[in-house]
C-alpha cells in the first residue's frame, strides 16, 4: 500500500458534485468501482465528502478477480475504508477464464463488467482519469480502430441495451497527478497492484514508457491527447447522427434492406452498417474485412445469398434484406410447458399471452402437459380451416421463414398433435373462438450475439 504528503488542490470533492447534481434528476443512488487503487479510492472520498450537500446514496463494489496472490487483501482494505467511510460496499468474486482467447486482461475486463451488470444503482462511477484517457486513446490508434474507439471513453453511456444502469467516469478531465496531490493532503492509503509496473501488458508500456517519452518533446502530452479524443467523440456523436437518420429509410424490423442501403453514398453505407451492428451488441470486423462486406453486399443481386462470418454469429442475406444471426445455441430435445407466463428459448423469451379470443383454447392446458420442441421434418400443420393440413416446409417458405431461422423455431406439441409454430400460427381446429378463454404463444427471438 502507498501513500503520498505532498501539497493539494482542493477541489476533486466539488467537481464530483457538480458533475452529479445535473444527474440527481434521473436517480441518486451512486455505486463506485473500487478497486483500492489510487484513482478509485480519491472518487469515494471525494462522493463521501459531498455527501452533507449532494443528496445521493452512496455504496461501493469491490470485484474480486481472484488473479493475484494478494487478492483478498485487497479486498479486506476496501472492506475496511467503507466501513470508517460508513458506506456500505458489496464485494463480488469472479471467475476470470481465457476462453475465447482474447488474453487474460480482455478475460478479467469481461468478467468485471459481467459483474458490474448486477449492480443495483442508478449510477456505476468509475474512476478513469485524463491520462487514462490519452492511453486509450493510444490503444485503439495502435489498433487502427475508427472514430469511435478514437473518442476513447465517454463520461456517461449505458452499461448495456438491456439495463437502466448508467457507467459514468466523474474524474475523465482530472490530471493524475492532481489526484496524486489531493491523496496526498489528507495522507489517505491505497493499493498499488503490482501487475501496473508489468511492462509486457500495453496499457502500463503507454504509461511507463511512451508517454513520459513523449512528455521530454511536447507539454502535457496526456492534455492533448484527451483533448483529441474529446474533438473525436464529437465526430462520432455526428456520425452516429447521420447513422440514425439514414437507418429510417433502410432498416426494418432489425433487417437492412439492400436496395435502400446501396443507394447510399459508400461512406453512409459503412457508417450505417458500423452503427446496426453496434446497436446489437456485434464486435466491429477490421476495415478490410468490413470493406469485403460492403463490396459483395453492393454487388449482390436479387437470389445472392452471401453470409458473412463475425465474432458471435453471420450476418446473412435472404431476400434481398441483410439479418444478423446470433451463433446456434444448443437447444433442449424438449421442454414441458405447465401454463408458465414464459419460458427460454434459443436465447430469446417464449411467452404466453392469456386473454379472450387469442390463440388457442386455453382448456387445451386441462388435458396435460405441453411439449416444445424443435423440427425434426415431416411436421404438418392446418393454419386455415378452408385448406388441408400442408407441411410445415411449405408453410415457412411461404411466409419467408429466413432458413437459418427455421432449426431454432418453436413447436407447440399435445402429445403427437401438432398445435402451435413460431412464424407460422396455431391449428386452426383448436384456435379459441370469440370471447373463448384463449392463449397466444409469442416468440422473440435473440438479436445479440
Amino acid at each position: 500500500m502507498a501513500a503520498s504528503r505532498n501539497s493539494p488542490p482542493t477541489e476533486l470533492p466539488e467537481r464530483v458534485a457538480a458533475f452529479f447534481a445535473p444527474r440527481l434528476p434521473q436517480g441518486r443512488r451512486v455505486c463506485v468501482a473500487l478497486s483500492g487503487g489510487r484513482d478509485s479510492v480519491a472518487l469515494l472520498q471525494a462522493l463521501a465528502e459531498t455527501r452533507a450537500t449532494l443528496p445521493i446514496e452512496l455504496s461501493a463494489l469491490h470485484v474480486h478477480h481472484g488473479l493475484s496472490a494478494n487478492a483478498d487483501a485487497w479486498a479486506a482494505f476496501c472492506a475496511d475504508l467503507c466501513r470508517r467511510l460508513g458506506i456500505p460496499l458489496q464485494v463480488r468474486r469472479v471467475r476470470v477464464a481465457d476462453d475465447a482467447g482474447e488474453g487474460l486482461e480482455a478475460a478479467a475486463r469481461r468478467a468485471r463488467y459481467a459483474a458490474f451488470a448486477a449492480c443495483d444503482a442508478d449510477w456505476l462511477a468509475l474512476a478513469h482519469h485524463r491520462d487514462d484517457q490519452a492511453e486509450t486513446l493510444l490503444l485503439n490508434l495502435l489498433r487502427g480502430a475508427g472514430v469511435h474507439g478514437l473518442a476513447a471513453m465517454p463520461e456517461e453511456r449505458a452499461l448495456s441495451a438491456a439495463a437502466p444502469l448508467r457507467l459514468v467516469r466523474p474524474l475523465l478531465a482530472v490530471a493524475r497527478s492532481d489526484i496524486e496531490r489531493w491523496l496526498a493532503a489528507r495522507e489517505l492509503a491505497w493499493i498499488d497492484d503490482e501487475s501496473n509496473a508489468d511492462r509486457r501488458l500495453r496499457r502500463n508500456f503507454l504509461r511507463n514508457d511512451v508517454l513520459p517519452l513523449l512528455a521530454t518533446v511536447f507539454p502535457e502530452p496526456a492534455a492533448a491527447l484527451a483533448r483529441s479524443a474529446a474533438h473525436l467523440g464529437e465526430s462520432g456523436a455526428l456520425a452516429e447522427a447521420v447513422a440514425v437518420a439514414d437507418a429510417a429509410g433502410v432498416i426494418d424490423g432489425g433487417c437492412l434492406r439492400l436496395p435502400a442501403f446501396n443507394a447510399l453514398p459508400p461512406e453512409r453505407r459503412a457508417n450505417l452498417l458500423r452503427h446496426h451492428l453496434r446497436c446489437h451488441g456485434w464486435r466491429m470486423p477490421d476495415a478490410r474485412y468490413l470493406a469485403e462486406m460492403l463490396r459483395q453486399l453492393a454487388a449482390a443481386g436479387a437470389a445472392a445469398a452471401p453470409v458473412f462470418a463475425l465474432d458471435g454469429g453471420t450476418l446473412r442475406v435472404f431476400r434481398g434484406c441483410l439479418h444478423l444471426c446470433p451463433a446456434p445455441l444448443a437447444l433442449p430435445a424438449t421442454i414441458c410447458w405447465r401454463g408458465e407466463a414464459q419460458l427460454p428459448w434459443a436465447g430469446g423469451v417464449l411467452r404466453f399471452d392469456f386473454g379472450p379470443g387469442i390463440g388457442l383454447r386455453r382448456d387445451l392446458l386441462s388435458g396435460g402437459e405441453l411439449a416444445i420442441r424443435v423440427r425434426q421434418g415431416g411436421e404438418h400443420l392446418q393454419p386455415d380451416l378452408r385448406r388441408p393440413r400442408r407441411p410445415l416446409k411449405k408453410l415457412l417458405q411461404e411466409s419467408a421463414v429466413p432458413p437459418w431461422q427455421r432449426a431454432l423455431l418453436p413447436l407447440l406439441w399435445r402429445g403427437d398433435e401438432l398445435l402451435w409454430v413460431a412464424g407460422i400460427g396455431v391449428a386452426a381446429r383448436h384456435a379459441a373462438a370469440a370471447g373463448e378463454a384463449g392463449v397466444l404463444p409469442i416468440w422473440t427471438p435473440a438479436t445479440r450475439g
